[in-house]
């Protein structure tokens, strides 16, 4: 099955995404979630956190799929997957 998924915004398509490049998307948002999230103080922007949590939210299909790219996250972040 190929995973089409345009991004928009603004009513206006802004980028689409297949296969590789939906996961490397996918994995990228949950990474900075995740990064912003450990940066505590001045240098944490909660407004792009928020904007990538619903854009990542739009972009998952099941809560398993949220789990995995989670995981992949903590593990691009912290070295460990737990």
């Amino acid at each position: 099955m190929v995973s089409d998924v345009a991004i928009q915004a603004w009513g206006r398509s802004m980028a689409a995404f297949k296969e590789r490049d939906l996961h490397l998307v996918k994995k990228a948002l949950a990474i900075a979630v995740l990064a912003i999230e450990r940066q505590p103080g001045p240098f944490q922007s909660l407004l792009d956190q928020a904007d990538m949590k619903t854009l990542l939210g739009e972009l998952i299909e099941s809560d398993s799929e949220l789990a995995h790219y989670l995981r992949a996250a903590r593990i691009a972040v912290t070295g460990s997957p737990d």
